[in-house]
């Protein structure tokens, strides 16, 4: 809990409370539903919370954001960003059932109002959002295909709407067919710790 703090030092103490929370809920559920590497979940903060909270330092969404968390497995990058931006609407979608029952159970623990889980695949939600935001859930190309029609036109925050995702390695042939708009982030350059060597965001606009 001390590097979130490290790094994000106007939390509230509703908010810290709420991050606080997440070890032992994550620990509890996972020992009935892997949804955290049996040998990671030590590192929960670091690998997890801090990790999906690497959104938060490139874009602070305006009050009013929609975002979708496609993939979202036990609820990462979605429950700490939703806890980060509690005047933001998150939409956690995953089409594995029992991983989506934890973000829920999770979310409800910690008092989340801005949450909603579905399990579902990004293939059949109609809805649209101003970002879409993933963890490794798939290659960029899929996934900006796949998310395209879920992008607002309305624009409210500092950049165009679109995806913002987190990957690790080389994403040279994944980021070519965008090389002219993509941003690529190196995760190291917020948070110094080897984890976040190899770690990267990546943001393509779509309209």
């Amino acid at each position: 809990m001390k590097v979130i703090e490290n790094y994000f030092q106007r939390l509230t103490e509703l908010q810290k409370s709420q991050f606080d929370a997440l070890f032992d809920l994550y620990s509890d559920w996972n020992n009935k539903i892997n949804v955290i590497s049996r040998k990671d979940i030590d590192n929960l903060y670091l690998h997890h919370v801090l990790h999906s909270l690497a959104i938060a330092k490139y874009i602070s969404f305006m009050p009013g954001t929609k975002v979708i968390d496609v993939g979202t497995g036990g609820g990462f990058p979605g429950i700490p960003l939703a806890i980060f931006f509690p005047e933001v609407k998150f939409l956690l979608l995953d089409s594995i059932g029992k991983k989506v029952r934890v973000a829920g159970e999770i979310a409800q623990s910690v008092g989340l109002q801005n949450v909603e889980v579905v399990h579902s695949r990004i293939e059949d939600e109609k809805r649209k959002f101003h970002f879409v935001v993933s963890r490794a859930v798939m290659v960029l190309p899929e996934l900006v295909k796949l998310t395209r029609k879920n992008i607002l036109q309305e624009q409210i925050n500092s950049i165009p709407n679109g995806v913002i995702c987190l990957k690790g390695g080389d994403l040279t042939s994944e980021t070519e067919p965008f090389k002219n708009i993509v941003d690529v982030i190196s995760l190291s350059g917020y948070f110094p710790e080897p984890f976040f060597q190899t770690k990267k965001l990546v943001y393509v606009p779509v309209n």
